[in-house]
């Protein structure tokens, strides 16, 4: 596996180039660096100092943080996207590099900045949030290993509506053109109050197999509140599975019957203290991704993501709590979980 970084190249073409060494996952999309510090009961006046527990550097963001969670699981993956020629885009590249992570499809991008975001992170896990977007509003179509996602087992896509130059119709043309060469495809999002929402993830939708956001994202973007309703409403416009991550409340895994019923498994959450949620939605992305390419049913799929989330939610930051597969499969088994609840109307 090649472990260098790489600057603005030209994007690679299945037709044109020379196969590359495949990978189960290419992970595309939103890479950003997190500092994150807990507990953070209120920012001091003035200049004043208030002393933490705990201060953390770590890769984040719905596909940098994924690939850091598959790589733990034992999945080879390639990252994709963009940084800046920055110290903090070499920690993105060091961190990847030490969890064996091929980061050629990284590209430099300057002037910008690397993306970061700082996190004080409140006593419950809660986590606002201060984000500078970076070099991932730079990352365009033109940047995209289309040569990779072609001989990927899986391509995951994380980050839609903070990828201006890939939101929308490219998103939609990326997605298909991983269908067209038999690639599975997931989506997850950073969903933001904005009045476009459906119209930027619409085009992407058809040729998405596993639609892996927060249900109250997927609540913003369709503009329904019962689960039920939501579930249909994107299973009707071509997705072909709902993951619905919905924190203490577990998750929904959702199709279509070949008669057109909604099927849904419901998973409860493990009983876990919770120390911060950062980058809990990507583990659960990264252990249901790892289910998929072992060729596990849609059940034990989602145990496994709700297994990896349930660890991280234990730790700072979101590579905290993984191990690897063998940890992360015996905390599945064994640990507690809470009771399901009826969320549909909550």
């Amino acid at each position: 596996m090649n472990k260098q970084s790489t600057s603005n190249s030209s994007p690679r073409h299945p037709d044109t180039l020379p196969p590359r060494h495949p990978v189960d996952v290419v992970s595309l999309g939103v890479h950003i660096l997190d500092v994150l510090g807990r507990p953070v009961t209120q920012i001091p006046p003035r200049q004043d100092i208030a002393l933490l527990e705990e201060i953390r550097l770590t890769v984040a963001g719905t596909a940098a943080g994924t690939s850091v969670d598959l790589a733990k699981l034992g999945a080879d993956v390639l990252a994709m996207g963009a940084i800046g020629e920055d110290a903090a885009g070499n920690f993105i590249v060091d961190t990847m590099h030490r969890y064996g992570i091929d980061t050629t499809g990284l590209k430099r991008k300057s002037p910008v900045q690397t993306s970061a975001t700082m996190l004080p992170i409140r006593p419950n896990g809660e986590r606002p949030a201060l984000h500078v977007i970076g070099a991932n509003a730079e990352f365009g179509e033109e940047d995209v290993d289309l040569d990779a996602i072609a001989q990927a087992r899986h391509l995951h896509f994380g980050g839609t509506y903070l990828l201006p130059k890939l939101d929308g119709a490219p998103t939609g043309r990326i997605l298909e053109f991983a269908k067209s060469r038999g690639v599975p495809t997931s989506l997850d999002v950073l969903a933001i109050d904005r009045p476009d929402l459906l119209e930027i993830i619409e085009p992407a939708l058809l040729f998405v197999d596993y639609f892996m956001p927060g249900l109250d994202e997927a609540r913003m973007i369709c503009g329904l509140h019962d689960r039920r309703d939501v579930i249909r409403f994107f299973l009707d416009r071509g997705v072909r599975h709902t993951v619905f991550k919905m924190g203490s409340d577990g998750s929904s895994v959702a199709w279509l019957t070949p008669g057109g019923a909604i099927e849904e498994l419901r998973v409860p959450a493990f009983a876990v203290p919770v120390v911060d949620s950062t980058g809990c939605g990507d583990a659960y992305c990264a252990g249901f991704i790892v289910g998929l390419l072992r060729g596990w049913d849609r059940l034990e799929c989602a145990r496994f993501g709700t297994a990896a989330a349930g660890l991280v939610i234990q730790g700072l930051g979101s590579d905290a709590g993984i191990v690897d597969f063998d940890h992360t499969l015996h905390f599945m088994r064994s640990a507690e979980t809470l009771p399901l609840s009826d969320v549909a109307e909550n």
